[in-house]
């Protein structure tokens, strides 16, 4: 019977009785090529393109573990496993020149690299594709675990918009939200000793705001002391006449200007807004202060009545006494610093100043 060769690495397959005095030479290569499939190490230049050799009951460059792809190539190219051989690899992409690598079957598809990535892989030929196994990719490891730092080796962290970074109990710590076309950020740059850390808006605009917004009717808390360079409050401009109740809504401005001249005497009704009281919106130990500005004709009225969600409070009025009259052909304007001092209980300080 005559020896024959084994399917995948070509190995030679002694017939009883064959080989007298080369038994053991061919034994040595058959070992040698084993080597090679486990722990073989061979570059191969792909200028233009290669097909793996797998020469039978010879050492070949395809029967390698691990390979590494070298030379300059001006074009995509494509590495060839010969068809019906199966085969893990380790490839290293270590090409020259922006374009594509694949590594295929002779009949089949396989696995590219892109034009960028001079990445490695680990891949296996299944006899009719090459197929890549991820399993250098994270996306492959469910729960992966460090065992040092992560460095992203001056690359960004690319996070879909709408997931987060967990806390260790697998619950949101930091959401991300993308807008299309984005062109500004926030930076967030550490300190020496002696100087502030920083969060700053960074990006295309020359100008640009950094917003910090509560969810719903909550308030964006500075704990400890604050300084401010410059602040702007919003202000709502009325161009109708202040008569009747009306309703001043804290959750929508700081200032409130009436341009059309009061018709009328009329009540201020302090509320977070229509669908939130002030109540709600404040707790005990905590002060606002709002400003009302109203025009003022030839006949002059004021403010004569002032309710918090609806419920008469009465102000200490600064100089001692409530004003019992406006200001004709003014300005006048009313501020009120009020004050919780319990549920739905409020300490009021009121002023009436002419503008003319």
């Amino acid at each position: 019977m005559a020896n024959t060769t084994s399917a995948d690495l070509k190995l030679t397959i002694q017939a009883t009785g064959e080989n007298s005095g080369t038994w053991g030479q061919i034994t040595n290569t058959n070992l040698t090529i084993l080597e090679q499939a486990i722990a073989g190490y061979e570059a191969v230049a792909i200028t233009t393109g290669a097909t793996l050799t797998f020469t039978n009951g010879a050492v070949s460059n395809g029967k390698n573990q691990v390979l590494k792809l070298t030379g300059t190539i001006a074009g995509a190219v494509n590495v060839v496993v010969p068809d019906t051989l199966t085969k893990a690899y380790v490839i290293d992409n270590a090409t020259s020149g922006a374009y594509t690598v694949t590594v295929k079957t002779s009949s089949g598809t396989g696995v590219t690299w892109a034009a960028a990535d001079k990445g490695t892989k680990m891949v296996y030929s299944d006899g009719t594709n090459v197929v890549d196994t991820a399993f250098t990719d994270l996306s492959s490891d469910y729960t992966p675990q460090l065992s040092a730092d992560l460095d992203a080796n001056g690359n960004n962290i690319l996070i879909d918009g709408g997931n987060s970074i967990n806390d260790e109990n697998d619950l949101e710590q930091i959401k991300f939200a993308t807008t299309a076309s984005a062109v500004n950020e926030f930076t967030v740059t550490n300190a020496a000793t002696g100087n502030a850390p920083e969060i700053s808006a960074t990006g295309g605009d020359t100008n640009i705001d950094l917003n910090l917004t509560p969810k719903g009717i909550g308030r964006t808390t500075f704990n400890g002391q604050g300084k401010i360079q410059s602040v702007a409050e919003k202000v709502t401009t009325e161009a109708t006449a202040a008569t009747g109740t009306v309703n001043y809504d804290v959750l929508t401005q700081a200032v409130w200007n009436f341009t059309t001249d009061a018709s009328a005497n009329w009540t201020l009704n302090v509320r977070g807004d229509g669908s939130n009281s002030l109540d709600s919106i404040m707790d005990t130990g905590e002060s606002i202060t709002v400003a009302h500005i109203v025009s003022q004709g030839a006949t002059a009225y004021y403010n004569n009545a002032f309710t918090i969600d609806g419920s008469s409070v009465t102000p200490e009025w600064q100089g001692g006494s409530a004003p019992d009259a406006g200001n004709a052909s003014s300005l006048d304007t009313y501020t009120y610093t009020i004050i919780k001092t319990a549920s739905a209980t409020f300490t009021v300080l009121a002023a009436q100043t002419q503008f003319a």
